[in-house]
């Protein structure tokens, strides 16, 4: 048989294994197994994926529940498009919108404290990442994504839309405000 020549038997399955080539399709196997186990227990173990929740939703059912969120919990605006920044109390459910091309409102949370992060897109999918916390998910139109988190650095949190929408997509950042507890 050569390369120019097709080979005289086509029915491949049917030729003897070379002993290297078993090697690799047995190493092959086992390493896919050995990735096949590491994902649950890399996600029960290794904490990089959160457990999260999607509810069904309407933009103007998840609007309501942000906007009596903002409306009882604001502090103060900031920016040149007064944006409202949310202080919820520790444990609460809190209410972020992504929409084109910014996330409204920011949150200042407490260092240390659980909450119950509800996001929601009002017109396309985006994608929320926070850092440099390096949490990840993606957005859907539709859909209320309830992620549990425990701010455990004080600072500013960026959060950009990593799933393009659209024209002004690098337009679209945020913040998280994570505060010491108590002050």
């Amino acid at each position: 048989m050569t390369s120019i020549q097709p080979p005289a038997q086509t029915i491949w399955w049917k030729q003897p294994l070379d002993r290297v080539e078993g090697t690799w399709i047995a190493i092959a196997l086992v390493w896919s197994l050995i990735m096949f186990a590491m994902m649950p227990l890399w996600h029960v173990y290794g904490k990089q994926n959160l457990s999260n929740e999607a509810y069904r939703t309407t933009p103007e059912a998840f609007m309501a529940k942000t906007m009596a969120m903002v409306n009882e919990h604001t502090v103060r605006t900031e920016t040149n498009q007064q944006i409202p920044v949310v202080s919820p109390p520790p444990g609460s459910d809190v209410y972020l919108i992504a929409r084109l091309w910014q996330w409204w409102p920011i949150l200042e949370l407490e260092k240390g404290q659980t909450y119950r992060l509800h996001i929601a897109s009002m017109d396309w999918q985006h994608g929320f990442s926070l850092q440099p916390v390096n949490i990840n998910t993606q957005i859907l139109p539709g859909y209320e994504m309830v992620l549990t988190i425990t701010p455990d650095t004080s600072g500013d949190q960026t959060i950009i839309c990593n799933e393009f929408c659209g024209i002004g997509h690098h337009n679209m950042v945020g913040r998280i405000l994570v505060k010491e507890s108590g002050t």
